[in-house]
């Protein structure tokens, strides 16, 4: 068998360092989320989190599968208090899960995390519906944030159409 023939051409990798990336706000008080790699037509959606003492997001339905790294600090879901996830700890998430991300109150410090979701988180207050959370409506508020504040796009990972591009360079 001969070796394959690379049908995407690629000039550089396709990769981004959050050392150079700047913290926007997430969804709810206390976090902040850097985007790494967006997809909304096959909603992918890669972040790393970081969530102060105390935050909590909102309970969410999950519609796809997510994969959780913990690289800082701790939190729990509410629902399972037994089993924290802390530095080193990795989450795997069936779709159709729901749960509550806290970090607590009495943390020494954020916790911190890198995400790869599949599909949308749909959020709950109690038994209400808040809104539903994918890969277009996280890269539509990130955009709009930090165009609302002239502040420059982050060179995070986009798929477009047959090619990927980072997403300043499109802009």
């Amino acid at each position: 068998m001969t070796s394959p023939t690379s049908i995407t051409q690629q000039d550089e990798l396709l990769t981004v360092n959050i050392r150079d990336m700047t913290f926007v706000p997430g969804a709810a008080p206390g976090s902040e989320v850097i985007p790494l790699f967006l997809d909304r037509e096959n909603g992918i959606w890669v972040l790393y989190g970081k969530f102060a003492p105390g935050t909590r997001l909102p309970t969410h339905f999950h519609t796809g599968t997510v994969h959780f790294f913990t690289t800082k600090g701790e939190w729990a879901y509410l629902e399972y208090p037994h089993n924290p996830q802390t530095e080193g700890s990795y989450l795997y998430e069936p779709a159709g899960s729901i749960h509550t991300f806290s970090v607590p109150e009495d943390a020494t410090g954020p916790a911190e995390g890198f995400m790869v979701v599949h599909g949308a988180n749909v959020n709950f207050d109690g038994e209400r519906f808040l809104d539903i959370r994918d890969a277009g409506a996280i890269e539509d508020g990130i955009l709009h944030y930090l165009r609302d504040r002239d502040l420059p796009v982050p060179a995070y990972i986009s798929p477009k159409s047959s090619s990927f591009r980072d997403r300043a360079s499109t802009d």
